[in-house]
């Protein structure tokens, strides 16, 4: 699970771009089973390709490729894309692979606007030191899940997991819904003998 778009304030793009780029220099990549390892593999090469042709597509587009954007068999490299705007096609795609998508805002209202463009809607995160504008933002945010001052990797079986639009697997599964989607009502009644009726 990742985060698909990251949304940061104009005032604060440059700072935050570097640290994420200087974390990202951080990580490792290999096998899940090497304790030091934070990126593992995707699921097989044919989504390594398409995460790389995604970000390829991406800089022909406009992007900045800050860091990354290479691949060893299903290994991807963690990419950081800078300077993406709705009109590059990676804005619109689930990328399902290591790759941020860094995207500058100047308002709420194009903030909102961004959050909502497009055919998902799984998770958002707000991080601001207002909770109550968080609030007030994220309810106007169509998401299946809203993390405020958290990200947006974050799940308990306990609780509904679906989001809107395109995202999710169609339902909503966790939670009570669980209940009536994966189990079948029958009604039973039961006598001790069976009654005699007339023939």
């Amino acid at each position: 699970m990742t985060s698909g778009k990251i949304l940061i304030h104009e005032s604060i793009y440059k700072k935050v771009k570097n640290r994420i780029i200087e974390k990202v220099l951080d990580y490792s990549v290999g096998s899940p089973l090497d304790e030091s390892t934070i990126i593992g593999p995707l699921i097989d090469v044919k989504q390594a390709n398409r995460v790389i042709q995604l970000v390829k597509n991406a800089v022909q587009h406009g992007a900045k490729l800050e860091i990354g954007g290479t691949a060893d068999g299903v290994f991807v490299q963690p990419t950081v894309l800078s300077d993406v705007d709705k009109s590059n096609p990676i804005f619109s795609e689930e990328i399902f692979g290591p790759v941020a998508v860094l995207i500058p805002f100047s308002t709420d209202e194009e903030a909102i606007a961004l959050a909502n463009e497009g055919d998902y809607g799984l998770s958002a995160g707000i991080i601001t030191s207002n909770a109550g504008r968080g609030i007030s933002l994220g309810q106007q945010l169509h998401v299946g899940l809203l993390h405020i001052n958290d990200q947006t990797v974050n799940d308990e079986t306990l609780n509904p997991f679906g989001g809107f639009g395109a995202s999710g697997n169609g339902t909503r599964i966790g939670g009570p819904a669980n209940i009536d989607e994966f189990t079948q009502w029958q009604w039973m009644t039961i006598q001790s003998q069976a009654p005699l009726y007339p023939l």
